[in-house]
């Protein structure tokens, strides 16, 4: 206890190097944990699973998938036609739907768009990641607007973030005017939100509307239209395990029905690997130079200060072995403050991180494949005590090594 006194009022001899020392780490701390947070939470999306797997079905040869929706309810059986077939435990269905909130092309922008998903409404908090475990309140709220997205098919569910982008509320009806279905505009009312987090600037629509709406532009205009046969972009289908998730496969690639055009199956990681080899580079990046780069920065930030500190403190030091101090108690004097502010400093961090990223902010906005935005770790917690205790033992040594040689008589025979 007196050593650790001893720490405790050397760090505050210099309050303002002590304090800079700190915000310093609580900065590059708070970087860590962004980076780490996004490449944890890649690696899990793109771990295979061994129960309750999902299994994505696509146009084989074609990016983005567009297939007829008249494949949907066979897909949703698994193309089961024998007996012995097997068929999913769930299935779903995205359409994608994209547009703006303004009929001026001028006026558009990122802050009038809508990109909707299409599907079924019952299946959003059975087959959409996340929503399927929710805490009781926010599935409590989304069972709610799910509810009321089936009995009005011209509803819209948006997340929080699109919500207040648009100026929205629930309740409010406005129309989208279509970018990727041209003519086929969707007169709208929201009757709900999605949770905060992952689908923060996501929608979801009614599967219903767009098609009916696709057959009044036929009705209307005696003609298909251009898209008429390209509706469906996913089927997503849930199976007990590998074993089923590969029977399935099989079942739906030796369909004839799936002719043209051809469709293909993968697990979700998988699909979700081979969607981020886009980014293979940036990922790289993250993992082993910028994560890397920032703990040498963090390190030497420590050891500067440490190192001046040591530096103003040599008559100091050199008192303190004259009174008995070891060399190694020395040592652990200079290690301990730099340790006692690194840990201090990283535990701070992670935490506000955590806090303000999940509870305040609801995610980082970081959007690629299906994610709109990460939330923080839960392993963040240990992270930054760890990363700011790490960093300063790695980032003092060489000061403190220098403190426990000091020598007595070659300082006091400078003291004049």
């Amino acid at each position: 206890m007196k050593f650790l006194s001893l720490i405790v009022k050397n760090i505050g001899r210099n309050l303002v190097r002590s304090i800079l020392t700190a915000l310093g780490t609580m900065m590059l701390v708070f970087v860590v944990t962004l980076v780490w947070s996004i490449l944890d939470f890649l690696n899990l999306a793109t771990t295979a699973k061994n129960t309750g797997i999902k299994v994505i079905v696509t146009d084989k040869w074609q990016i983005p998938s567009q297939m007829p929706f008249t494949y949907a309810a066979s897909l949703a059986s698994g193309a089961a036609r024998k007996e012995g077939d097997i068929k999913p435990l769930d299935s779903m269905t995205w359409q994608f739907y994209g547009g703006h909130v303004t009929k001026d092309k001028v006026q558009r922008s990122f802050n009038t768009l809508i990109f909707a998903f299409a599907l079924e409404p019952k299946k959003l908090n059975t087959m959409m990641d996340e929503l399927d475990n929710l805490p009781p309140g926010q599935a409590a709220e989304l069972a709610d607007a799910i509810q009321k997205l089936e009995a009005n098919d011209q509803g819209i569910i948006l997340g929080p973030a699109r919500m207040k982008t648009l100026n929205k509320k629930i309740g409010d009806t406005f129309t989208i005017y279509s970018t990727n279905y041209p003519d086929i505009n969707l007169e709208v009312t929201v009757v709900g939100t999605f949770p905060p987090g992952r689908y923060n600037q996501s929608s979801a629509i009614h599967r219903d509307y767009l098609n009916r709406s696709m057959d009044v532009y036929k009705r209307e205009k005696n003609k298909e239209h251009p898209m008429a046969r390209r509706t469906l972009n996913l089927v997503w289908l849930k199976v007990n395990d590998n074993a089923d998730a590969t029977k399935i496969d099989q079942q739906i690639e030796s369909s004839p029905e799936y002719s043209s055009p051809e469709v293909k199956c993968e697990t979700a990681s998988a699909g979700v690997s081979t969607f981020l080899d886009a980014y293979r580079d940036l990922i790289w990046g993250m993992r082993w130079l910028l994560a890397p780069s920032i703990l040498v920065t963090l390190a030497l930030v420590i050891s500067n200060a440490i190192s001046i500190s040591v530096r103003e403190r040599r008559t100091e030091l050199a008192v303190l072995k004259v009174l008995g101090f070891r060399p190694n108690q020395i040592m652990v004097l200079v290690l301990g403050e730099a340790l006692l502010i690194g840990v201090l400093s990283g535990t701070l961090s992670s935490w506000l991180t955590y806090g303000l990223v999940n509870i305040v902010v609801g995610g980082i906005p970081f959007p690629i494949a299906f994610f709109s935005a990460f939330l923080i770790s839960a392993n963040a917690l240990w992270w930054g005590p760890v990363l700011g205790g790490a960093t300063a033992l790695l980032g003092s040594f060489v000061p403190a090594w220098t403190a426990r040689n000091v020598l007595v008589s070659e300082v006091f025979s400078r003291v004049t």
